[in-house]
């Protein structure tokens, strides 16, 4: 975290003295890379610090963080666009203020007990988990603890590993829950919500304007995924988000066809523009509480930990591929589908609620290195996960 905090500071103050393109393409690259390191620890840490019950809602905290930069963003665009000159230094140079956040932070962080456990360190081990879970009855995780670190040490390359079929349930869902995730069309909004607004018929100011309000939105819809995904699981905020984002996508195509037809020509009168704004508001909405989150959460809590370094790489690397990919096409396909893409999305999200419906087990409540337990138990994966897995021998069954 330190290290993809100081990388992105750096990616920061070079956007904002740029000179020439040269500059501010390095700059780009360096914050891409910061934004991996973060990614790729983050999530795994709070997953491995928080206890069972809250895992959830304090992993959710990336989330949040996530949105709220969203937001402050759309609302520096929007107050930098007015000024007479160099607001976008401003703009790209006040990313230095989170990456000095993180880089500063993370030197506070203390370890996981995991990683002090895989550095031999377990007697410290056990004091930070008897510090951060405020108990001292943590002898049965520490022992799950010790018994997955002996599982993870004999792993000499964990890239060949996560492909054998014991993992194939934590592997597909890793590699699938990602791409879903950019396949819901979110990136559609929040990359290009101003440049989409606009080309609905909102004015320039209007549309800026526009996208800080869907910023908002979404800050305020993962509180509610905050304090009801420890409540309710995982898979009812998946499955209701999902229904949801259908709803609203059709509905938006709807309405875009309506006005603009086939041909593309056309204009919102104001009624139309705020209903549009709505429905588009209450899309993001059920994306914060449910894909947004889960997205990052759910992979990093499956894995057992000879895999979880390079099962939380695949899940970066998929989440960025189809971040890249859906950037660079989306003009060219709302020049070319229209209100298609809308229905494009949808369908997509159709496809996601129905494997998260058949294929993801909930995962609530259940300690990270007892997660086979639930593999075990599914109608499906279960086939794949061997008798004497780790988090197996010293448990009964639960029912999935």
């Amino acid at each position: 975290m330190t290290t993809g905090g100081l990388i992105f500071l750096v990616g920061a103050i070079l956007n904002g003295a740029a000179v020439n393109v040269e500059m501010l393409i390095i700059g780009r690259l360096l914050l891409g890379v910061g934004i991996g390191y973060a990614n790729q620890s983050v999530p795994v840490y709070l997953s491995e610090m928080a206890p069972p019950k809250l895992r959830g809602a304090l992993n959710i905290g990336f989330q949040m963080a996530t949105t709220i930069g969203i937001f402050a963003a759309n609302l520096i665009n929007y107050f930098t666009s007015s000024m007479p000159a160099n607001g976008w230094r401003v703009s790209l140079g006040l990313a230095a203020v989170p990456a000095l956040m993180m880089t500063v932070g993370a030197i506070f962080l203390p370890d996981t007990p995991n990683s002090m456990i895989e550095r031999g360190q377990k007697d410290e081990a056990r004091e930070m988990l008897k510090k951060i879970r405020g108990t001292e009855n943590v002898e049965q995780e520490f022992t799950d603890l010790l018994e997955a670190s002996e599982a993870s040490k004999r792993v000499e390359y964990p890239w060949k590993k996560i492909m054998e079929p014991q993992y194939r349930p934590q592997l597909v869902i890793t590699c699938l829950i990602p791409m879903f995730q950019q396949l819901t069309g979110i990136n559609v909004i929040m990359f290009y919500a101003p440049v989409l607004f606009k080309t609905l018929g909102f004015g320039n100011n209007a549309s800026l304007m526009s996208a800080v309000v869907s910023g908002l939105v979404n800050v305020f819809a993962t509180f509610v995924s905050i304090f009801t995904v420890d409540k309710f699981g995982r898979r009812a905020l998946f499955l209701e988000g999902g229904i949801q984002m259908i709803i609203c996508q059709i509905s938006v195509g709807v309405l875009i066809y309506k006005v603009f037809g086939v041909a593309g020509v056309g204009s919102f009168s104001k009624e139309m523009g705020n209903l549009a704004l709505a429905l588009i508001c209450i899309y993001v909405a059920a994306f914060a509480w449910s894909w947004g989150p889960l997205g990052w959460l759910v992979p990093s809590e499956i894995h057992p930990l000879e895999t979880r370094s390079a099962g939380q790489s695949i899940n970066v690397s998929v989440n960025m591929f189809f971040t890249f990919i859906i950037g660079q096409l989306f003009l060219s396909a709302l020049c070319h589908l229209k209100f298609g893409l809308f229905f494009f999305f949808a369908g997509w999200v159709v496809i996601m609620t129905a494997f998260v419906y058949f294929f993801v087990p909930e995962t609530k409540n259940m300690p990270i290195e007892e997660m086979n337990r639930v593999w075990k138990a599914h109608w499906f994966w279960g086939s794949y996960i061997p008798d004497d897995a780790v988090g197996l021998q010293h448990h009964k069954s639960v029912a999935v």
